[in-house]
């Protein structure tokens, strides 16, 4: 019986006509979409017409050999060879490799181990191929849309963007300020279905509370003073494309029970009118909040953020992304000597270490603004230590010495403490639930350690 699903294409090249039947009825019950040649030139007909997962490739073939033709269709297309043969050799496994083949089975054949391994080799094959378009639509520099970095963390970043692109879930962005997480946000659009829609932004914590419900769902003639005539709301202007609510978590209480009804039942209703209208949007919001930790407070809808935070990108701070800090102050080296029409080509060794050293509690906004500076200010073809600012000229990194034999670089266990509690902070972008988890305390004991840091200017 043949299998509903679509296991793969496969091209069977064999010169038996028995075995090429045998293998050709016995997969196509498995499952797969064959077809099937009894010659090397004939293949490469098929081969030049249409795409195949896995070409099955009889060694020995009248004509063109099957190293030669394995060594073809690596060379011409993206199909993976497995070389079949009844004489079997170190020699001939050699060659086989050698002529670039994926595997090598042996002769006499079972069929349902053929097709086990088969199926295996169409599932690496695909991932390999999803990881390539996901890579393709990386940024030359090694990033995602606006995004710029190759370090780790970003490149989870970009796979989880990547992936959650094409889909209309509503995703959450969080990260300190200054890490790009309205970047993050066109990101996703340009790269959705919704790409050719509008993408509008709003800054909730920049609009006063008694106008943002007219800001997001529009209002009618005469509602209020200055209403001198309909407005469309921000939902409403969005429609067909995407909504990027920042800073959402600085929306007041009353606001996020009107907002979560506009969000479920897909309809907005302007403030003073009757009429509701439907909206197509897709949203996208942005905190630099732990609204996890808000929702259980009490301090934001446990069920808006449910609504919201079905997809959850994280944005790691700039201090965790390694060398991201080069590659971010060369980026903008380029950009603001061009914009200066100054010829500053590089960083010298010093001001780069110093670079790395600096824990930009600015993010990739304080680079750019120290770049901006350093341009502006330079008189050589270098960024030097003397063109960047004092907070960063003077800076002293402040890890945890452990293994030194120098009394003068050993600090406190609460110190070690401190240290360690910020780090994790830092790894976890900020998450005090994720950080409480990975350190074993309750999240109430984090808050009032984190409390008492920031009386003594620790933090």
């Amino acid at each position: 019986m043949t299998a509903a699903k679509d296991h793969g294409r496969l091209l069977v090249v064999e010169d038996d006509p028995d075995l090429r039947e045998l293998l050709t009825a016995g997969l196509t019950a498995q499952g797969f979409s064959v077809e099937k040649a009894p010659s090397a030139e004939a293949s490469l007909e098929l081969l030049e017409a249409r795409r195949f997962d896995v070409v099955l490739v009889d060694l020995n073939l009248p004509g063109m050999s099957g190293l030669e033709l394995c060594s073809r269709i690596v060379a011409e297309t993206t199909s993976a060879v497995i070389i079949m043969t009844a004489f079997a050799s170190i020699k001939s496994a050699v060659e086989a490799m050698r002529a670039g083949a994926y595997d090598y089975i042996l002769k006499p054949l079972d069929v349902d181990a053929v097709a086990l391994r088969l199926g295996r080799v169409v599932k690496e094959r695909r991932i390999h191929e999803e990881a390539r378009r996901l890579r393709d639509v990386v940024h030359p520099t090694g990033g995602f849309g606006g995004l710029t970095g190759t370090s780790a963390p970003m490149q989870r970043v970009y796979d989880l963007l990547g992936r959650a692109a094409p889909s209309e879930a509503s995703v959450l962005i969080t990260g300190e300020s200054g890490t790009g997480k309205e970047l993050a946000a066109r990101a996703l659009h340009d790269h959705s279905n919704r790409r050719d829609g509008p993408f509008v932004a709003l800054n909730c914590s920049a609009v006063p509370e008694q106008l943002i419900e007219s800001e997001l769902f529009g209002h009618a003639r005469g509602s209020f003073t200055d209403a001198r005539s309909d407005r469309a709301g921000l939902f409403t202007q969005a429609n067909g494309g995407t909504l990027f609510l920042d800073e959402i978590g600085e929306i007041p209480g009353p606001m996020q029970a009107k907002l979560l009804r506009a969000l479920e039942e897909r309809r907005v209703r302007p403030v003073g009118s009757n009429t509701e209208i439907d909206i197509d949007v897709r949203i996208v919001a942005a905190t630099n909040r732990d609204l996890e930790a808000w929702a259980e407070q009490g301090r934001f809808r446990e069920d808006l953020y449910f609504r919201i935070n079905v997809i959850h990108a994280r944005l790691p701070p700039l201090r965790a992304r390694g060398t991201d800090v080069l590659l971010l102050a060369q980026h903008f080296l380029r950009r603001f000597s061009a914009q200066e029409a100054k010829e500053v080509t590089g960083i010298d060794a010093v001001a780069a270490q110093r670079l790395c050293d600096y824990e930009w509690p600015g993010n990739v906004r304080e680079l750019r603004n120290c770049m901006e500076r350093a341009v502006a200010l330079t008189r050589l073809s270098e960024i030097s230590l003397e063109d960047l600012p004092e907070r960063i000229r003077t800076f002293k990194r402040s890890h945890v010495v452990v293994a030194s034999d120098d009394p003068s670089e050993l600090v406190p266990i609460e110190e070690v403490e401190r240290r360690y509690i910020m780090r994790v902070l830092e790894a976890v972008g900020g998450s005090k639930t994720a950080a409480s988890k990975i350190l074993g305390l309750d999240r109430k004991t984090l808050y009032r350690r984190l409390e008492r840091y920031k009386a003594q200017g620790l933090t």
